[in-house]
């Protein structure tokens, strides 16, 4: 394997951020590459080279399935906002919270709800909203927006979406299995804390100084502040999406590479003649012949993996798009091995085009792993459905399970066959666990404690 072609293969698994070094590393190497700083075409004519990425085409597809369109020329949905106003999907609260809905909650009218509440969330986590006065803004019920916070009260980090400080530590002492009456009176009684009235709270809690102070101790270890692990104002990395989709106007989806995640090089010709007439022998020839020659490789490489990332996510939309449509519970079962096989390339291309990129959607952004889950098969020998949907479909039982009858996985499994999900119970616990989903026994207890320190 030439070193050209292990870095052409190099190239096809870099992201955006990486690969921009590297062509910034190029540039400052190489006197025959400048950057692109014109538009398409008339640059290459400016130039008297082709500038990546001009020529690069989408591919279409039936319109009742998808439609893959070239590159964007003017952003997604309007201008993207510039690398300063992203930032990386990890230390951003926001990104991680809209993620959790997306897995979450399938009714569109509840992730509206729910989108409103990530926006209501002060610094610390909490939602100082009046939540009649929010319904109303939004045109929902109130009974509507409380059931749905209820569900985002279960998102990580634990403790967000609090209406009081009590509430915010009970969230984090819920996840943690540790609310129990006693604790639900401590929290009742955190003025007595506040005043040094160990004796009177002892009392309140029902417990002994020892226990009361093990209590005390394992409340200071919650954080008050849920959010204030997340800096939204500090510097962080821009994370930019390779691949745009968006709803097309005469049905299905554009899929579009994104202007912004390709870097736009151009071979100088004009200096290229200029210096190549200076040449006062023949190792300066060499050497600006072995500028060009990289030069070359480079928008050609550039241009190849623009293509092949183009075609792998048209493939990719054109299997998934009733998730687009509809959501994670219609992910269908996916390897990259299907990818290959439909656009005629090596299923190790497949996983490297798709390593370290991400996808702008209407329903969020994604990694373009996130779309190739395993097959779990349907009852009667149905359709097969994704582990993803599964996954997704099992925590909604969960969710909507009454809190005195908790599901035990076999009822889980039961439950599953009926929608023609044919599943194991092994399957199911691994599930859960997976998804830090306590046991039906767990769940139960939790459940009761909860009922109990209510009425306290």
């Amino acid at each position: 394997m030439t070193p050209r072609l292990q870095q052409s293969i190099r190239l096809l698994q870099m992201g955006s951020l990486e690969l921009e070094a590297f062509v910034e590393s190029q540039l400052e190497e190489n006197p025959l590459l400048k950057r692109g700083e014109t538009d398409g075409e008339a640059a290459a004519a400016a130039s008297g080279g082709p500038e990546f990425p001009a020529g690069t085409t989408g591919e279409r597809i039936p319109a009742a399935e998808a439609f893959a369109a070239p590159r964007a020329a003017a952003g997604f949905d309007g201008d993207l906002p510039g690398p300063e106003e992203r930032v990386a999907a990890a230390p951003s609260l926001r990104d991680r919270l809209e993620r959790q809905l997306m897995l979450d909650i399938a009714d569109p009218r509840d992730r509206l709800i729910g989108r409103a509440l990530i926006d209501a969330l002060d610094p610390s986590g909490w939602l100082t909203a009046d939540l009649e006065g929010f319904a109303r803004g939004l045109g929902a019920l109130p009974e509507d927006v409380e059931r749905v916070l209820l569900s985002l009260q279960q998102f990580e980090p634990a403790g967000l979406f609090a209406r009081s400080l009590a509430e915010c530590l009970a969230l984090q002492l819920r996840d943690r299995g540790r609310y129990g009456p006693a604790m639900a009176a401590l929290l009742d009684n955190l003025d007595l804390l506040a005043a040094g009235r160990f004796d009177a709270l002892a009392r309140a809690c029902g417990v002994d100084g020892d226990e009361l102070a093990g209590m005390v101790r394992e409340l200071r270890s919650l954080d008050p502040k849920p959010a204030s692990a997340f800096d939204e104002d500090a510097a962080a990395m821009p994370v930019v999406p390779d691949i745009l989709v968006r709803a097309h106007a005469g049905g299905g989806w554009a899929v579009e590479l994104n202007d912004e995640a390709l870097p736009r090089v151009l071979v100088d010709r004009e200096y290229y003649a200029r210096v190549r007439g200076d040449a006062a022998s023949d190792a300066d020839r060499e050497f600006i012949a072995d500028r060009l020659s990289s030069a070359n490789w480079l928008v050609k490489a550039l241009h190849q993996r623009a293509e092949t990332m183009l075609k792998v996510a048209a493939e990719l939309v054109r299997r998934q798009q009733a998730f687009f449509a509809r959501g994670v519970r219609h992910l269908r079962p996916l390897t990259l091995r299907d990818i290959a096989d439909a656009v005629g390339l090596h299923e190790s291309t497949v996983s490297r085009v798709t390593a370290n990129k991400t996808m702008a959607t209407p329903l969020g952004l994604f990694e373009l792993k996130y779309f190739f889950t395993a097959a779990i098969a349907g009852t009667g020998g149905g359709e097969a459905h994704s582990a993803e949907a599964v996954r997704h479909r099992l925590r909604a039982l969960i969710d909507a399970e009454d809190p005195g009858r908790t599901l035990s996985d076999d009822k889980l499994v039961a439950a599953m066959r009926v929608e023609g999900i044919e599943i194991a119970r092994r399957t199911v616990a691994k599930y859960r666990e997976t998804m830090g989903i306590p046991s039906s026994a767990q769940r139960r207890r939790r459940n009761l404690a909860g009922a109990v320190g209510k009425g306290h």
